[in-house]
């Protein structure tokens, strides 16, 4: 390595939204966190199916509907 280049690597405490804290090498002097291994969803398991603005029952509404039309033509 190329001297007076690189920069320093501390060992800090990074602190999650949780409440968490753990050492990690860093060349930040603080890490704060939002999220962490204890409590992302994928390693905790409680994954939660977050529906934004009612995307699937836009979708549910909008097939029924084309259902409904394509039922009328094949009547008619």
């Amino acid at each position: 390595m190329k001297p007076d280049i690189h920069p320093d690597l501390h060992l800090v405490n990074a602190v999650c939204a949780c409440g968490n804290t753990f050492q990690v090498h860093s060349t930040q002097d603080e890490l704060r966190l939002e999220i962490c291994n204890e409590c992302h969803p994928y390693f905790t398991g409680k994954q939660k199916l977050i529906d934004t603005a009612g995307r699937v029952e836009r979708f549910k509404k909008r097939f029924e509907a084309t259902q409904q039309k394509q039922a009328t033509q094949k009547q008619a």
